[in-house]
């Protein structure tokens, strides 16, 4: 394992970028939100990152106390890595980069990669209420977990079960949304977002 880096700075920001300001820290966290994830996952959710960096990494935040690493019991037997409760207390900090950051989406390069998961932070940000949505994209689905105290924010590909909302909406509104332009309200009321479901909470949603 290698020797912490440090800016050697009496000041909690430079403190708090010794442990998450190397290059795929915050994109790892970005990850693990979704809960438990083997190494090969995260190594084709995180494309550019190289296996030595992503290893190189994953053990400096088990040694920074940010995740924990662990056996699945059979028949998966598979590592998994996930936070501990401080790395999930990133979650507003990687919330306040995407706010940040979403203006820099005005243009989508032809280099860039794209993963129906990468839109759950804005939509975590838009979508009001408690309980299970699952989004539906063309680059795939994802579902948001809602009002949970701890625990995955959101998890890859289909709901598990029975939602309590369906949305259903394409990449380039989940930016306009992202932007701050346009509410989802608004962008039901216009048709660019569709709401399917008869709970509570799809009924708040479409503002019935």
């Amino acid at each position: 394992m290698s020797p912490r880096r440090s800016y050697d700075q009496y000041c909690s920001t430079a403190r708090a970028l010794d442990a998450v300001g190397d290059r795929w820290t915050l994109l790892i966290v970005r990850e693990l939100l979704a809960g438990p994830r083997r190494y090969t996952d995260l190594h084709a959710d995180l494309p550019g990152v190289s296996t030595d960096v992503l290893a190189s990494r994953l053990k400096d935040m088990e040694r920074d106390g940010l995740t924990t690493r662990r056996r699945l019991p059979p028949p998966g037997a598979a590592f998994v890595y996930e936070l501990t409760e401080r790395g999930r207390a990133l979650l507003p900090v990687l919330q306040a980069l995407n706010t940040w950051g979403a203006p820099l989406l005005a243009e989508r390069r032809p280099t860039d990669a794209v993963r129906a998961h990468w839109f759950a932070l804005p939509l975590l940000r838009s979508v009001k209420g408690e309980g299970l949505v699952e989004v539906r994209l063309d680059e795939g689905p994802f579902h948001l977990r809602l009002g949970g105290e701890d625990g995955p924010v959101y998890g890859n590909g289909a709901a598990p079960g029975d939602p309590d909302a369906r949305l259903t909406l394409d990449a380039d509104t989940c930016t306009a949304l992202a932007q701050g332009g346009v509410t989802l309200r608004q962008l039901i009321q216009d048709g660019r977002a569709q709401v399917s479901g008869d709970g509570a909470l799809a009924k708040a949603l479409r503002g019935e």
